[in-house]
Order: structure tokens, then C-alpha cells, then sequence
């Protein structure tokens, strides 16, 4: 089943990354980490829907969602980042196999971390984020998505890297088997992991490796 959605407000997060606010289908039912298919109503786009991690609580009168842009593909992001409100996209049911299982590490790479924005959100309003810790790795220090926000989360364990080039207060590492052993706490806990596909796999196998349960693990479907 489809919904139409109608565009309220859009703002900037990061130089290329907007938060939209929509309006919210009536009946419409999705757990914290959840995605949908996003399908703009315009002429050559219509075939050309793309999954996005709803970033609103499920009782929110509006749904949010936290999107990167990338120009140089010249697909749908772009076209997102050109919207205004008032315009109309599709949205599909809700989907997704990401969902809060108790405390543990999040390790995010780059927009990988919006499964993660509500289930945080959602412990940060209960005071439930005792032993959580996220691990967060971009390209550059601009790139970390809400970082005000992950900081003003009291009880929330942070730990951000970067790729291209030390920053002012993150450093320049790799998030592989090393830095993970030198950061996680213990291995008894949930680990929830979101990025790229290669990314998935060589936390998720880096994780094993040290010892972590496998069944302890948890990704997108099939990833």
C-alpha cells in the first residue's frame, strides 16, 4: 500500500544532509529504526523509489526523516534537496528488521546512523542510556550527523572517527578490529550495526572474531 505525503518543512543538518518533516498518514504504524520506500511525483521518477529510515517517534504527529545528499549521482538524494514545501511525494509501508533489542553499541558509518537517531531519541526521553555507546566513523569532522544532539545525551558513551583527515577533536583512524577492541566494553551485549554494505560485513566479521554472539548482532535484513 502506498500514501501520499506532502512536504511541511526542510532544513539543513550538515552541508549535505536535510531534515524533512511530512505530513503523517492516518492509520500508519512503524517501530523506531523502521524504513520506508520514498517515490517522487515527478515526470522521470516516478519507477525510481528509494528506502529511508523513518527519524520520528512513532507517536509523532509528523514523520521525520534525516536524508544525505549526493549530487554526483544524480539520482534521487538530489532531487530530495531540491523540494519545497508543499510538494508531494509516495510512501510506502513500513519495513526493516532494525529495531531496539536492549543496551549495547551502535556502530554507524556516514548516514548509517539514522536506524539509530530514533532509537536513541526514544532511550534519551526515557533515561534508559545506561551502557550505551555509540561508535560513529565519517569522512570528515563536518559529516557527523547531530552531533550536538548525540553530545547532549546524558549517559550515551561516544566514540567518533574520521577517514580523510584529523579533525580538531576526532581523530584519523580506521573503525576495523583494532579500534573496536580498544573502545567496546565487553562483548555480553547487543551490537547494532548500519553503513554500507562492506561496512556491515567487516564490523559484523570483526565482531565474531573477537567473540562477540553472533545472535548478540543486528542489521538490516540480509545485510
Amino acid at each position: 500500500m502506498t500514501h501520499e505525503i506532502t512536504l511541511k518543512e526542510k532544513s539543513a543538518v550538515t552541508h549535505d544532509v536535510n531534515r524533512y518533516v511530512f505530513t503523517r498518514p492516518e492509520g500508519l504504524e512503524y517501530h523506531p529504526g523502521q524504513a520506508t520506500e520514498l517515490t517522487l511525483e515527478k515526470s522521470g521518477w516516478k519507477d525510481e523509489g528509494r528506502p529511508f529510515t523513518f527519524t520520528s517517534q512513532p507517536d509523532d504527529k509528523m514523520l521525520e526523516f534525516v536524508i544525505k545528499s549526493y549530487p554526483e549521482h544524480d539520482g534521487v538524494t538530489e532531487q530530495l534537496a531540491e523540494l519545497k514545501p508543499g510538494d508531494k511525494l509516495q510512501m510506502a509501508d513500513p519495513f526493516g528488521a532494525i529495531e531496539d533489542k536492549g543496551p549495547g553499541t551502535f556502530i554507524a558509518a556516514g548516514a548509517g546512523i539514522t536506524p539509530f537517531i530514533p532509537i536513541l531519541r526514544h532511550r534519551a526521553a526515557e533515561g534508559s542510556l545506561e551502557n550505551c555507546q555509540l561508535i560513529y566513523t565519517n569522512k570528515t569532522e563536518d559529516d557527523i550527523i547531530l552531533r550536538e544532539e548525540w553530545a547532549g545525551m546524558e549517559g550515551l558513551s561516544l566514540a567518533y572517527t574520521v577517514t580523510e583527515h584529523a579533525g580538531e577533536s576526532v581523530p584519523k583512524a580506521m573503525l576495523d578490529e583494532d579500534y573496536l577492541r580498544s573502545q567496546v566494553p565487553d562483548l555480553e551485549r547487543f551490537f547494532y550495526i548500519c553503513g554500507p554494505h562492506g561496512f556491515v560485513d567487516d564490523i559484523r566479521n570483526a565482531l565474531k572474531r573477537m567473540g562477540a554472539e553472533p545472535e548478540k548482532i543486528v542489521t538490516e535484513e540480509g545485510w
